[in-house]
Protein backbone atom coordinates (compact mmCIF):
# COMPACT_ATOMS: atom_id res chain seq x y z
CA UNK A 1 0.00 0.00 0.00
CA UNK A 2 1.52 3.36 -1.23
CA UNK A 3 1.04 6.56 1.34
CA UNK A 4 -1.90 7.71 -0.94
CA UNK A 5 -4.07 4.65 0.51
CA UNK A 6 -2.66 4.33 3.72
CA UNK A 7 -3.58 8.34 4.27
CA UNK A 8 -7.20 8.58 2.27
CA UNK A 9 -10.78 8.62 5.16
CA UNK A 10 -11.40 4.86 5.74
CA UNK A 11 -15.11 5.63 4.76
CA UNK A 12 -14.29 6.81 1.32
CA UNK A 13 -12.11 4.27 0.83
CA UNK A 14 -15.11 1.70 1.82
CA UNK A 15 -17.30 3.42 -0.19
CA UNK A 16 -15.49 3.26 -3.20
CA UNK A 17 -14.94 -0.62 -2.75
CA UNK A 18 -18.66 -1.25 -2.50
CA UNK A 19 -19.57 0.32 -5.52
CA UNK A 20 -16.41 -1.05 -7.48
CA UNK A 21 -17.82 -4.80 -6.21
CA UNK A 22 -21.44 -3.67 -7.54
CA UNK A 23 -19.85 -2.28 -10.72
CA UNK A 24 -17.45 -5.46 -11.36
CA UNK A 25 -20.32 -7.60 -10.45
CA UNK A 26 -23.05 -6.24 -12.95
CA UNK A 27 -20.21 -5.68 -15.65
CA UNK A 28 -16.98 -7.59 -15.32
CA UNK A 29 -13.41 -5.72 -14.28
CA UNK A 30 -13.15 -5.07 -17.48
CA UNK A 31 -16.17 -3.70 -18.39
CA UNK A 32 -15.27 -1.20 -15.42
CA UNK A 33 -13.35 1.96 -16.24
CA UNK A 34 -11.74 4.71 -13.42
CA UNK A 35 -14.11 7.19 -15.08
CA UNK A 36 -17.38 4.56 -14.03
CA UNK A 37 -16.25 4.27 -10.79
CA UNK A 38 -15.01 8.00 -10.02
CA UNK A 39 -19.03 8.41 -11.21
CA UNK A 40 -20.21 5.89 -8.76
CA UNK A 41 -18.88 7.64 -5.79
CA UNK A 42 -19.27 11.55 -7.28
CA UNK A 43 -15.60 11.56 -8.01
CA UNK A 44 -13.59 12.34 -11.09
CA UNK A 45 -11.95 9.15 -12.53
CA UNK A 46 -8.57 11.01 -11.72
CA UNK A 47 -9.52 12.08 -8.47
CA UNK A 48 -10.00 8.00 -7.50
CA UNK A 49 -6.22 7.57 -7.68
CA UNK A 50 -5.85 9.57 -4.43
CA UNK A 51 -7.89 7.10 -2.98
CA UNK A 52 -6.15 3.83 -5.22
CA UNK A 53 -2.99 3.32 -7.58
CA UNK A 54 -5.55 1.86 -9.56
CA UNK A 55 -8.42 -0.51 -10.74
CA UNK A 56 -5.96 -3.64 -9.92
CA UNK A 57 -5.16 -2.19 -6.47
CA UNK A 58 -8.57 -1.52 -5.82
CA UNK A 59 -9.53 -5.27 -6.61
CA UNK A 60 -6.75 -6.52 -4.98
CA UNK A 61 -7.72 -5.16 -1.94
CA UNK A 62 -11.29 -5.86 -2.21
CA UNK A 63 -10.69 -9.68 -2.74
CA UNK A 64 -7.41 -9.45 0.26
CA UNK A 65 -10.24 -7.97 2.51
CA UNK A 66 -12.98 -10.60 2.14
CA UNK A 67 -10.86 -13.41 2.25
CA UNK A 68 -9.03 -11.84 5.34
CA UNK A 69 -13.15 -11.12 6.81
CA UNK A 70 -13.48 -15.22 5.85
CA UNK A 71 -10.38 -16.59 7.72
CA UNK A 72 -10.42 -13.88 11.00
CA UNK A 73 -14.25 -14.03 11.52
CA UNK A 74 -14.26 -17.87 10.92
CA UNK A 75 -11.78 -18.43 13.61
CA UNK A 76 -12.90 -16.75 15.89
CA UNK A 77 -16.10 -18.63 15.60
CA UNK A 78 -14.50 -21.83 15.88
CA UNK A 79 -12.89 -20.84 19.14
CA UNK A 80 -15.86 -19.62 20.76
CA UNK A 81 -17.61 -23.05 19.94
CA UNK A 82 -18.29 -25.44 22.96
CA UNK A 83 -18.26 -28.09 20.74
CA UNK A 84 -16.66 -29.33 17.10
CA UNK A 85 -20.51 -29.70 16.03
CA UNK A 86 -21.09 -26.31 17.47
CA UNK A 87 -17.91 -25.02 15.25
CA UNK A 88 -18.95 -26.53 12.15
CA UNK A 89 -22.71 -24.78 12.54
CA UNK A 90 -21.11 -21.44 13.06
CA UNK A 91 -18.83 -21.56 10.23
CA UNK A 92 -21.99 -22.37 7.87
CA UNK A 93 -23.89 -19.54 9.79
CA UNK A 94 -20.50 -17.34 8.78
CA UNK A 95 -20.77 -18.12 5.43
CA UNK A 96 -23.90 -18.31 4.70
CA UNK A 97 -23.98 -14.91 6.36
CA UNK A 98 -21.75 -13.59 4.47
CA UNK A 99 -22.69 -14.89 1.31
CA UNK A 100 -26.19 -13.29 1.79
CA UNK A 101 -25.33 -9.92 2.74
CA UNK A 102 -22.21 -9.63 0.07
CA UNK A 103 -23.52 -10.72 -3.24
CA UNK A 104 -21.58 -8.68 -5.42
CA UNK A 105 -18.58 -9.34 -3.01
CA UNK A 106 -18.81 -13.21 -3.75
CA UNK A 107 -19.31 -12.84 -7.69
CA UNK A 108 -16.27 -10.58 -8.00
CA UNK A 109 -14.66 -13.04 -5.85
CA UNK A 110 -15.26 -16.15 -8.03
CA UNK A 111 -14.85 -14.31 -11.17
CA UNK A 112 -12.32 -11.64 -11.23
CA UNK A 113 -8.93 -13.30 -9.07
CA UNK A 114 -7.15 -14.31 -12.42
CA UNK A 115 -7.20 -9.99 -12.90
CA UNK A 116 -5.21 -9.35 -9.58
CA UNK A 117 -1.21 -8.99 -9.76
CA UNK A 118 0.45 -12.00 -8.95
CA UNK A 119 1.60 -10.99 -5.75
CA UNK A 120 -2.01 -10.50 -3.83
CA UNK A 121 -3.36 -13.02 -5.74
CA UNK A 122 -0.94 -15.81 -3.91
CA UNK A 123 -1.61 -13.72 -0.46
CA UNK A 124 -5.36 -14.44 -1.37
CA UNK A 125 -4.91 -18.41 -2.23
CA UNK A 126 -2.96 -18.45 1.29
CA UNK A 127 -5.66 -16.63 3.16
CA UNK A 128 -8.44 -18.86 1.18
CA UNK A 129 -6.62 -22.42 1.81
CA UNK A 130 -6.24 -21.27 5.49
CA UNK A 131 -9.66 -20.74 5.60
CA UNK A 132 -10.87 -23.73 4.13
CA UNK A 133 -8.67 -25.44 6.55
CA UNK A 134 -10.83 -24.29 9.66
CA UNK A 135 -13.53 -25.79 7.99
CA UNK A 136 -11.37 -29.51 7.06
CA UNK A 137 -10.22 -29.23 10.98
CA UNK A 138 -13.73 -29.26 12.26
CA UNK A 139 -14.63 -31.84 10.14
CA UNK A 140 -11.91 -34.36 10.89
CA UNK A 141 -12.93 -33.67 14.52
CA UNK A 142 -16.21 -34.99 13.97
CA UNK A 143 -15.24 -37.75 11.65
CA UNK A 144 -12.10 -38.73 12.68
CA UNK A 145 -12.03 -41.84 10.25
CA UNK A 146 -11.90 -39.76 7.71
CA UNK A 147 -8.79 -38.57 4.96
CA UNK A 148 -7.90 -34.95 5.21
CA UNK A 149 -8.86 -35.04 1.11
CA UNK A 150 -12.09 -36.23 1.78
CA UNK A 151 -12.83 -33.66 4.40
CA UNK A 152 -11.50 -31.06 2.15
CA UNK A 153 -13.32 -31.78 -1.32
CA UNK A 154 -16.42 -31.94 1.15
CA UNK A 155 -15.37 -28.36 2.31
CA UNK A 156 -14.87 -26.84 -0.92
CA UNK A 157 -18.22 -28.46 -2.22
CA UNK A 158 -19.95 -26.69 0.24
CA UNK A 159 -18.26 -23.61 -0.51
CA UNK A 160 -20.01 -24.06 -3.82
CA UNK A 161 -23.05 -24.35 -2.61
CA UNK A 162 -22.90 -21.58 -0.58
CA UNK A 163 -21.42 -19.29 -3.37
CA UNK A 164 -24.16 -19.35 -4.98
CA UNK A 165 -26.22 -17.26 -3.27
CA UNK A 166 -25.85 -14.42 -6.20
CA UNK A 167 -27.95 -16.79 -8.66
CA UNK A 168 -29.81 -19.07 -6.34
CA UNK A 169 -31.81 -16.83 -3.98
CA UNK A 170 -34.89 -16.38 -6.25
CA UNK A 171 -38.09 -14.86 -4.65
CA UNK A 172 -37.03 -16.70 -1.20
CA UNK A 173 -37.19 -13.99 1.90
CA UNK A 174 -33.23 -13.39 3.13
CA UNK A 175 -34.23 -15.94 6.60
CA UNK A 176 -35.80 -18.54 4.71
CA UNK A 177 -32.61 -18.67 1.95
CA UNK A 178 -30.63 -18.76 5.10
CA UNK A 179 -32.52 -21.58 6.22
CA UNK A 180 -32.60 -23.54 3.01
CA UNK A 181 -28.87 -23.09 2.60
CA UNK A 182 -28.00 -24.52 5.83
CA UNK A 183 -30.40 -27.64 5.36
CA UNK A 184 -28.65 -28.31 2.64
CA UNK A 185 -24.92 -27.60 3.07
CA UNK A 186 -25.34 -29.65 7.11
CA UNK A 187 -27.28 -32.65 4.78
CA UNK A 188 -24.37 -32.43 2.20
CA UNK A 189 -21.75 -32.68 4.57
CA UNK A 190 -23.49 -35.37 6.96
CA UNK A 191 -23.73 -37.28 3.78
CA UNK A 192 -20.07 -36.62 2.88
CA UNK A 193 -19.13 -39.04 5.58
CA UNK A 194 -21.73 -41.51 5.62
CA UNK A 195 -19.80 -44.86 5.33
Amino acid sequence: MDMAEATAPPTRRLEILSAAAELFARRGYHGVSIGDLGRAVGLTGPALYRHFRGKEALLAEMLLDISERLLTEGGRRVEAAESPALALDALLRWHIDFALDNPALITVHVRELGNVPQPQRREIRRLQRAYAEEWVKVLRVIHPDAADDRARSATHAVFGLLNSTPHSTGDLSRDAMAGLLHAMASDALTGAFRS
